[in-house]
């Protein structure tokens, strides 16, 4: 092994690759723009169409309520005061199932008979909301309507105690508050600490595919291969030099999509503290000045130092699957199936209830995904990251080693 020749060949790679836009495309490019584009592009989508449901009035349906105008009147006219505008909009008495599941009307009320009436007494039959479970808009006017009841209920039982000369505190006598406990790097971390793996270990992976395709199955496709092979160096120094190449890709998608994760989080957290942006945490109706998590900065480094035995194990298992590719396309159709592989366990990881353990420390991918949750949340267990990391090496070093071998083998790099 010549470490001379290997990096003439990984620079000979690394020149013609940062002239290929696809490999541009998905080690720079994409791992650059994907969060800016998540958080602001689509999280200002998202804003905006639930602003819109909001601030529209909730188109709903009433069942029955002949013998209650009172409270048919009062739906009608219930206003927002804040933004100055009704709530409902009460549409014609129809089939509310299917104009629910139309998406006609957001929601339905049935007010029973006799409801009115027997409210004054003070025990009345039970009203029912009908609404579509799971749609967004259906939910808002759900939540409209009981919030509507759960108020006239209140003020009902308000006026009976006040007319039995009995104070309303009976109602309420006291207040549950919630108080967050954990500091803000397990909060944040415990938020982020899911998603932030599946993204990595998706882009560590597409980093490699693209190199991995274009420097075996690409140089066969073109007739390069050959040429290559035919020059004074050994098998082992060209590919070592090529599998680093690949690796160049996984890791700089990776880097180049933590950078901009960073950047994103810096800029979004100054730009919503400088306007003044707070949201109301579980600690007593107290705000807070930032919105955007925080994470333990020493995870996002230990979550650097996990991920590289993994970007050895995809760019040796991608550049290995390519060589048994006779054209681009072909090995195309190899790695596409192999992101479900590389998908399914980062998704596990993020389920609740599956926690780090000595067993699932030792699965690929999988272990990789819960210890940086737990990293990124500033706990360290250091006998399962150790763990954790010598079985990862272990994995990357026996797929180099295949590569190696794969390389070495005419049936393989000359397949028929």
């Amino acid at each position: 092994m010549n470490w001379n020749n290997i990096t003439t060949v990984y620079l000979k790679e690394l020149r013609d690759s940062l002239r290929d836009r696809r490999t541009l495309l998905s080690t720079i490019i994409i791992p650059t723009l994907v969060i800016p584009l998540m958080v602001f592009g689509v999280g200002k989508v998202m804003s905006k169409v639930m602003n819109q449901a909001q601030e529209e009035a909730s188109p709903i349906m009433i069942i029955g309520g002949e013998d209650s105008p009172g409270i048919v009147a009062a739906l009608k006219a219930e206003r927002d005061a804040a933004k100055n505008r009704p709530v409902f909009r009460v549409v014609p008495t129809g089939d509310y199932k299917a104009a629910i599941g139309d998406k006609k009307i957001r929601a339905a009320v049935e007010i029973p008979a006799g409801f009115e009436a027997a409210l004054r007494t003070g025990v009345a039959p039970d009203v029912t909301v009908y609404h579509y479970e799971g749609e967004i808009k259906s939910s808002l006017g759900q939540r409209a309507l009981e919030k509507f009841f759960t108020e006239l209920r209140q003020k009902t039982a308000e006026a009976a105690l006040t007319g039995r000369n009995l104070p309303v505190t009976l109602l309420k006598p006291f207040e549950v508050k919630r108080k967050n406990a954990a500091p803000p790097e397990k909060v944040g971390g415990n938020i982020v600490g899911g998603f932030v793996p599946y993204l990595i270990i998706i882009l560590c992976f597409t980093g490699a595919m693209y190199p991995a395709m274009d420097l075996t199955a690409g140089e066969k496709e073109r007739g390069t291969m050959e040429t290559l092979l035919c020059s004074p160096v050994p098998r082992v120094d060209i590919v070592l030099g090529k599998f680093l190449m690949v690796l160049t890709g996984s890791v700089s998608a990776m880097v180049f999509m933590l950078l901009s994760m960073g950047t994103t989080a810096a800029i979004g957290g100054s730009i919503m503290t400088g306007s003044g942006a707070t949201m109301k945490l579980a600690q007593g109706g107290a705000a807070a000045p930032n919105v955007m998590p925080t994470v333990d900065p020493m995870g996002l480094i230990g979550v650097l130092a996990m991920v590289l035995p993994v970007a050895v194990l995809f760019a040796a298992a991608a550049f290995t699957i390519s060589l048994f590719a006779k054209s681009y396309k072909e090995a195309q159709s190899y790695l596409a199936p192999m992101m479900i592989v590389v998908i399914m366990p980062a998704v596990i990881g993020m389920l609740p209830g599956i926690d780090l353990n000595v067993k699932l420390a030792l699965v690929p991918i999988l272990n990789l995904s819960l210890v940086c949750k737990e990293m990124l949340s500033g706990v360290w267990h250091w006998g399962l990251i150790a763990l954790i990391f010598g079985s990862s090496s272990l994995y990357a070093a026996l797929a180099l080693t295949l590569a190696v071998k794969m390389f070495n083998r005419e049936d393989v790099m000359f397949r028929a």
